[in-house]
């Protein structure tokens, strides 16, 4: 039999290479199925269901502003919403997300997987609270609402922002938020929506500024909560400026007298008559500022007034006011809201 350049028998080194060849091949197969199991597992790890919680509901975990992502997966942990900190840091970093992941406060559902909490956090998907501001409130009532919302963290400005220079609305914040930004943010609002309504005025108005705009405005949102009486009235009060004729606004004398805190009774005949810088049975033209913060719909209502001839109004006893373009018409108007008081008045001493 002939040799090979081993020295081996051609039959010989083919039995010896056989073993070998079929080794390398098991622990290829081997790798194989190892490296497909490791991929399994953490695709189970990453992709699978997490923990559930016992009655399906949300958890709620905060996570606080700076921290890394070692700090975010053990707060993941401890709250229960992910098995493993260490298979949560290591998605993170495959994924390419370090540095990726926001702060706030979260709803981890039930059963979320590490790649639906990592999205989660990425999009910064957070919890939202809304805090509400009622038009007609004064600077000074709308820094109390944001100093004693729970949500809110910081001190509020020293100083109280400038009557009318707020939008009253409902903003949706983040637990944790500033207070001062919040306010910012109803500043902002207030400046984009001048800055949309205040170029498409009416023209002719008898006002020349966005600042004029805005104290008239103040007073047709104290004058009526009813929206749809806003444009009316603020016509009322349009047509009085351009005869000129005073206001003559409760309203106004209320907030010289007490910068807007509700007097919790009717008007005094002194009241009426003393002269302030607001009383506008006293005064020609408009205040000095704002009387409270107007809502969008009252800026709206004076910066675009139906075309009426309409010069006073009064309480209709339903809520709402009865107009008039006549002064005789106004008294018997004025008349007619002195009965439904005297009514009220029996009905309440009976």
């Amino acid at each position: 039999m002939k040799a090979n350049q081993t020295g081996l028998p051609a039959s010989d080194e083919r039995g010896f290479a056989r073993p070998l060849i079929l080794a390398l091949l098991a622990l290829i197969a081997l790798a194989a199925i190892t490296a497909i199991g490791g991929w399994l597992y953490a695709q189970n790890q990453y992709a699978g269901r997490g923990p559930e919680t016992p009655d399906g509901a949300d958890r709620i975990v905060m996570i606080q502003s700076g921290a890394g992502t070692g700090q975010i997966a053990n707060r993941l942990a401890e709250a229960g919403a992910i098995e493993s900190a260490d298979d949560f840091r290591i998605a993170v970093r495959l994924t390419s997300n370090d540095g990726n992941l926001r702060a706030g406060e979260y709803a981890i559902p039930s059963g979320a997987s590490i790649r639906e909490i990592i999205d989660l956090l990425i999009e910064g998907r957070s919890l939202l609270y809304p805090i509400t501001v009622p038009e007609g409130l004064t600077s000074a009532m709308i820094v109390a609402i944001v100093e004693q919302s729970e949500i809110l963290t910081g001190d509020v400005p020293e100083t109280i922002p400038a009557e009318g220079s707020l939008l009253p609305d409902t903003y949706m914040v983040h637990r944790g938020d500033t207070r001062e930004a919040v306010l910012s943010r109803m500043a902002e609002a207030h400046d984009e929506v001048m800055e949309e309504l205040w170029p498409e005025r009416q023209e002719g108005l008898p006002f020349d500024t966005p600042e004029e705009a805005v104290i008239l405005a103040s007073i047709v949102e104290k004058e009526t909560g009813l929206a749809e009486e806003r444009p009316e009235v603020a016509a009322v009060f349009v047509n009085r400026l351009r005869i000129p004729m005073r206001l003559e606004s409760d309203p106004t004398i209320i907030y010289g007298l007490t910068q807007g805190v509700p007097l919790g009774r009717g008007l005094r005949r002194s009241e009426i008559d003393r002269r302030t810088d607001y009383n506008t049975y006293q005064i020609d033209g408009l205040p000095p500022t704002p009387i409270c913060n107007p809502g969008r719909a009252s800026i709206a209502a004076v910066l675009d007034p139906p075309e009426t001839d309409a010069l006073f109004f009064v309480a209709d006893g339903s809520g709402g006011h009865a107009f008039a373009s006549t002064y005789s018409e106004h008294l018997r108007n004025v008349a007619n809201w002195r009965r439904v008081e005297a009514q009220r008045a029996a009905q309440a001493g009976q």
